[in-house]
Protein backbone atom coordinates (compact mmCIF):
# COMPACT_ATOMS: atom_id res chain seq x y z
CA UNK A 1 0.00 0.00 0.00
CA UNK A 2 1.27 3.45 -0.90
CA UNK A 3 2.11 5.93 1.85
CA UNK A 4 -0.40 8.46 0.52
CA UNK A 5 -3.14 5.84 0.77
CA UNK A 6 -2.23 5.24 4.41
CA UNK A 7 -2.53 8.96 5.11
CA UNK A 8 -5.89 9.07 3.35
CA UNK A 9 -7.16 6.10 5.36
CA UNK A 10 -6.07 7.68 8.64
CA UNK A 11 -7.54 11.05 7.64
CA UNK A 12 -10.89 9.51 6.78
CA UNK A 13 -10.92 7.27 9.85
CA UNK A 14 -10.15 10.08 12.28
CA UNK A 15 -12.64 12.39 10.58
CA UNK A 16 -15.49 9.89 10.85
CA UNK A 17 -14.58 9.03 14.43
CA UNK A 18 -14.62 12.74 15.27
CA UNK A 19 -17.97 13.37 13.60
CA UNK A 20 -19.50 10.19 14.97
CA UNK A 21 -18.53 10.96 18.56
CA UNK A 22 -19.35 14.66 18.23
CA UNK A 23 -23.03 13.75 17.99
CA UNK A 24 -22.85 12.62 21.63
CA UNK A 25 -20.92 15.66 22.85
CA UNK A 26 -22.13 18.55 20.68
CA UNK A 27 -25.58 20.05 20.53
CA UNK A 28 -24.57 21.50 17.16
CA UNK A 29 -24.53 18.06 15.58
CA UNK A 30 -27.99 17.30 16.98
CA UNK A 31 -29.20 20.62 15.54
CA UNK A 32 -27.80 19.65 12.13
CA UNK A 33 -29.81 16.43 12.10
CA UNK A 34 -32.92 18.45 13.00
CA UNK A 35 -32.15 20.83 10.14
CA UNK A 36 -31.96 17.85 7.79
CA UNK A 37 -35.24 16.49 9.16
CA UNK A 38 -33.44 13.27 10.12
CA UNK A 39 -33.41 13.30 13.92
CA UNK A 40 -34.61 9.71 14.06
CA UNK A 41 -31.55 8.57 12.07
CA UNK A 42 -28.96 10.53 14.08
CA UNK A 43 -28.02 7.72 16.47
CA UNK A 44 -27.75 5.20 13.63
CA UNK A 45 -25.70 7.57 11.49
CA UNK A 46 -23.28 8.45 14.27
CA UNK A 47 -22.88 4.78 15.17
CA UNK A 48 -22.16 3.89 11.54
CA UNK A 49 -19.62 6.72 11.34
CA UNK A 50 -17.81 5.40 14.42
CA UNK A 51 -17.89 1.80 13.18
CA UNK A 52 -16.70 2.91 9.74
CA UNK A 53 -13.82 4.91 11.20
CA UNK A 54 -12.77 2.00 13.42
CA UNK A 55 -13.17 -0.36 10.46
CA UNK A 56 -10.76 1.69 8.38
CA UNK A 57 -8.14 1.43 11.12
CA UNK A 58 -8.68 -2.30 11.70
CA UNK A 59 -8.74 -2.71 7.93
CA UNK A 60 -5.11 -1.71 7.73
CA UNK A 61 -4.41 -5.19 9.06
CA UNK A 62 -7.43 -7.04 7.59
CA UNK A 63 -8.11 -5.81 4.05
CA UNK A 64 -11.68 -7.18 3.73
CA UNK A 65 -12.68 -4.95 6.66
CA UNK A 66 -11.02 -1.98 4.95
CA UNK A 67 -13.03 -2.68 1.82
CA UNK A 68 -16.28 -3.06 3.75
CA UNK A 69 -15.66 0.08 5.82
CA UNK A 70 -14.62 2.33 2.95
CA UNK A 71 -17.52 1.12 0.81
CA UNK A 72 -19.97 1.54 3.67
CA UNK A 73 -18.73 5.04 4.45
CA UNK A 74 -18.92 5.98 0.76
CA UNK A 75 -22.53 4.80 0.68
CA UNK A 76 -23.36 6.59 3.95
CA UNK A 77 -21.89 9.86 2.72
CA UNK A 78 -23.58 9.45 -0.67
CA UNK A 79 -26.90 9.53 1.18
CA UNK A 80 -25.62 12.51 3.17
CA UNK A 81 -24.71 14.32 -0.03
CA UNK A 82 -28.19 13.67 -1.47
CA UNK A 83 -29.71 15.07 1.72
CA UNK A 84 -27.62 18.21 1.29
CA UNK A 85 -28.91 18.55 -2.27
CA UNK A 86 -32.48 17.92 -1.17
CA UNK A 87 -32.44 20.65 1.48
CA UNK A 88 -30.73 22.95 -1.02
CA UNK A 89 -27.50 23.52 0.83
CA UNK A 90 -25.18 25.58 -1.28
CA UNK A 91 -21.99 24.50 -2.99
CA UNK A 92 -19.68 25.26 -0.05
CA UNK A 93 -21.87 23.49 2.53
CA UNK A 94 -22.15 20.40 0.29
CA UNK A 95 -18.50 20.28 -0.77
CA UNK A 96 -17.16 18.40 2.30
CA UNK A 97 -19.74 15.63 1.84
CA UNK A 98 -18.79 15.34 -1.82
CA UNK A 99 -15.07 15.22 -1.02
CA UNK A 100 -15.56 12.50 1.59
CA UNK A 101 -17.65 10.59 -0.95
CA UNK A 102 -14.80 10.78 -3.47
CA UNK A 103 -12.19 9.89 -0.84
CA UNK A 104 -13.96 6.80 0.48
CA UNK A 105 -14.98 5.69 -3.02
CA UNK A 106 -11.31 5.91 -3.99
CA UNK A 107 -10.28 3.87 -0.94
CA UNK A 108 -12.91 1.28 -1.76
CA UNK A 109 -11.86 0.99 -5.40
CA UNK A 110 -8.12 0.73 -4.78
CA UNK A 111 -8.70 -1.99 -2.19
CA UNK A 112 -11.02 -3.90 -4.51
CA UNK A 113 -8.23 -3.92 -7.10
CA UNK A 114 -5.67 -5.47 -4.71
Amino acid sequence: MRVIDLYLIWFSALSFLFYGFSYYFSSGMKDEFKRYGLEKFAFLTSTLQILGGLGLIVGLKFYPILMLSSGGLALLILFGFFVRLKIRDGFWRSLPAFLYLVLNSYLFIINCLR
